[in-house]
């Protein structure tokens, strides 16, 4: 334990000189898998090696094999960056070493993480009596929220789904846009309702599910437990479907409406685009992200419930050796975790950071900078922008002069990501190749826009050859 102080002030060392270098680096890896192989792995040691090895052959094997994700230049994903006091709170998070499953286990943790849902609820617009669990992300946001309304819905049949399994069940059905993300049919398997349970509701030209096409859906067959999935953020367009339609549609069937916002959600802290979110807080259920907006690291995921009894009775379990409190919050009660980890203070360290109006400024103006960088790209010669923000998300294309405009479009990004200067990623929208436009981190700039649409123009120009004149 001597030395623990200079290898804690040693890593912090080289976390600083990351991060103060992030400006310059490239974003893209230019190392292949086979070299990280090479460079990284080693025989299971047979004996132990000194921490302060440990770390620096750590940090100089996996260097060069680093996204640069925290950059202002990353455009790929939904990711944000990390926020100053929430690295330093995770940091502390792994120090402290608390387990947060019960209050029992890390009293400070759990009440940290009990005030970080409370003012992720009221940032977010959503009812303060609603439930809530902070996991590992949206994926298991929407594992928990869907196991509550599948709770609530079966009870509501007298079946009692915790008890007597799903063998014999009234069938539940989810209606979900054909645009969905592929993290709600992966919940929808996890929590034991199957694949062929998801009944497609056609969309319009954004990826918006039509009111039109619910009512018909809602409509057929004798009533079967129904769960609507609405959508606070198309993955590719950033659209969002209108949810007091889709609240009036659903409430006469009994439907539970789960919201998938993993980023678009947080278009609530906005008092510009606030609007896009009118009649979410009528929802049964919201899912969303910390690390996408609210810039938390990893690990960190928000369900919210509006109604507590079906949610707790969905995760809640007692085990004779866990004291469980009769006067604080026990997360095990709500999440799906037992052991986890404290990411109530990230989230608490985040929000405090931010306040109310940063938080309103960074989706603002991400959702500004994706703007203009799909005005820029799509003002270069052949590029053809496809879908504007809504928020923070766009699609372009790169056109052909062969007619083959999914080809050069993959190869401009392509191109671009391995110039270094920005990355962004290609997707599949409506059956033509397209390249994202995603903005979420705190660090991205004027200049990181800039330095982002001439990069697309050096690799549009070395790209194919241009269409004919």
């Amino acid at each position: 334990m001597g030395d623990i102080r200079r290898l804690l002030e040693t890593t912090a060392a080289h976390a600083a000189d990351f991060l103060e270098g992030l400006d310059e680096r490239p974003v893209g890896v230019r190392v292949s898998p086979a070299e990280l192989h090479a460079a990284i792995g080693r025989p299971l040691p047979e004996e132990g090696t000194a921490p302060e090895v440990v770390l620096e052959e750590l940090v100089r094997d996996c260097e060069p094999g680093l996204l640069g994700t925290p950059t202002g230049r990353f455009f790929g994903f939904v990711i944000g960056g990390t926020l100053p006091s929430a690295i330093a709170a995770d940091w502390m998070t792994t120090v402290w070493d608390q387990n947060p499953g019960i209050h029992v286990a890390g009293p400070s943790a759990t009440v940290a993480e009990e005030i970080a849902g409370a003012w992720l609820k009221e940032l977010l617009g959503l009812p303060a009596s609603a439930s809530f669990a902070l996991v590992t992300g949206c994926q298991m946001a929407h594992v928990t929220c869907l196991a509550a309304a599948r709770n609530h819905l079966l009870a509501a049949r007298g079946w009692d789904v915790e008890r007597r399994g799903l063998a014999g069940a009234p069938a539940i059905r989810v209606l979900a846009s054909p645009d969905r993300h592929d993290t709600v049919d992966r919940a929808v398997r996890l929590i034991g309702l199957g694949l062929d349970s998801v009944e497609p509701v056609e969309s319009d030209e954004a990826g918006r599910m039509r009111p039109e096409a619910l009512a018909e859906a809602l409509a057929l067959g004798d009533g079967p437990p129904t769960i609507v999935v609405a959508q606070a953020g198309q993955l590719n367009t950033g659209a969002f479907d209108d949810f007091g339609a889709v609240a009036d549609l659903a409430r006469p069937h009994g439907a539970w409406v789960h919201v998938d916002g993993a980023f678009g959600l947080w278009a609530a802290a906005s008092g510009r685009l606030r609007d896009l979110v009118a009649g979410v807080e009528r929802a049964d259920s919201w899912s969303t992200d910390g690390h996408k907006w609210l810039n938390t690291p990893y690990d960190l995921g928000i369900a919210v419930v509006a109604h507590p009894a079906p949610h707790t009775a969905a995760m809640s379990v007692r085990v004779s050796y866990l004291p469980h409190s009769t006067e604080a919050r026990d997360p095990v009660d709500w999440t799906p975790e037992f052991s986890r980890r404290a990411r109530g203070f990230t989230a608490y360290a985040a929000i405090r950071e931010l306040g109310r109006r940063g938080i309103e400024d960074l989706v603002e103006r991400c959702s500004d900078a994706a703007g203009r960088i799909v005005a820029g790209v799509g003002a270069l010669p052949d590029a053809e922008v496809v879908a504007e923000p809504v928020v923070n998300q766009g699609l372009v294309r790169f056109l052909g002069r062969d007619g083959d405009h999914d080809r050069r479009t993959d190869e401009v990004i392509a191109r671009v990501q391995a110039g270094g200067e920005a990355w962004f990623g290609g997707a599949l929208w409506r059956g033509m190749r397209v390249m994202r436009v995603s903005v979420s981190g705190w660090r991205t700039s004027d200049r990181d826009v800039q330095r982002a649409v001439a990069a697309v123009d050096v690799a549009l120009r070395a790209a194919a050859a241009p269409l004919a004149s």
